[in-house]
């Protein structure tokens, strides 16, 4: 039934999440070179408000919980793994105030509609994964900015999206390099739920009547720990969840 509906509804969602990139796109532009950061930040989240609840299209239900008092005053790594593209709209909404970024290809920087001018304007890093001195440079970059402003990045230290929603091993390079910059950062595991459901038929259809959630875990303080130990503990704390063998 999930998939008979995805037929009728997909093309109702597609609509409305393509209208909504097409509509900010200018949004954005003219946010930024008029009224600089803090309208173009407004408008991206506004932006990914109405993104993250086009799934009510689809009439798949949207779920965040956070129990902790996360601070706003100190920078913070979110790793979260990673199951499809609709993983990244409602972090940027449910974590705006923590100002979250995110390293992405370098590709997507050109060709989408907001989201390639987010990408260029956001402060975000984006990397050449062809080139590793540039990736590294450039996530070394967005650490300093961090520092400076009491940023926020999310990170997907699996590297790719696990498409039965099992989660892969994480990898501690990505942590490693932005706690150089940023060595008081708290790291915050974020556990996110049934979002590969969406697409497990591929782009078309979509599925449909899916509980979408994201769960934010209790946050590691990096002192006196190696990169490789906050990874894996960020690991299970997520994997514990999800009910999923630790690593």
């Amino acid at each position: 039934m999930s998939k008979f509906f995805g037929y009728l509804l997909s093309p109702v969602f597609y609509f409305f999440f393509g209208l909504m990139l097409v509509i900010f796109h200018p949004i954005q532009w003219l946010c930024h070179r008029f009224f600089g950061y803090k309208a173009h930040k407004l408008s991206v989240d506004i932006l990914n408000f109405f993104l993250t609840y086009c799934q009510l299209f689809l009439f798949n239900s949207i779920s965040f919980k956070n129990s902790y008092n996360l601070p706003t005053d100190r920078p913070i790594i979110f790793a979260a793994n990673h199951q499809s593209m609709y993983d990244i709209p409602a972090l940027i909404w449910f974590l705006r105030k923590h100002h979250a970024k995110f390293i992405s290809k370098i590709e997507l920087t050109k060709g989408i509609p907001s989201i390639s001018i987010n990408l260029r304007l956001g402060g975000g890093a984006n990397i050449d994964r062809k080139d590793n001195k540039q990736a590294i440079m450039e996530i070394i970059k967005l650490g300093r900015r961090m520092k400076d402003n009491n940023w926020s990045t999310v990170i997907f230290p699996e590297g790719t999206r696990a498409k039965d929603g099992k989660v892969k091993t994480f990898q501690f390079g990505g942590i490693a390099t932005l706690l150089k910059s940023v060595p008081n950062a708290l790291v915050v595991p974020v556990a996110i739920e049934n979002s590969w459901k969406i697409v497990r038929f591929g782009m078309f259809p979509l599925s449909t009547g899916n509980a979408i959630k994201w769960t934010v875990l209790k946050p590691i303080e990096s002192e006196g720990k190696t990169p490789n130990e906050i990874t894996i503990e960020a690991e299970n704390e997520i994997r514990k969840l999800l009910h999923q063998p630790l690593s």
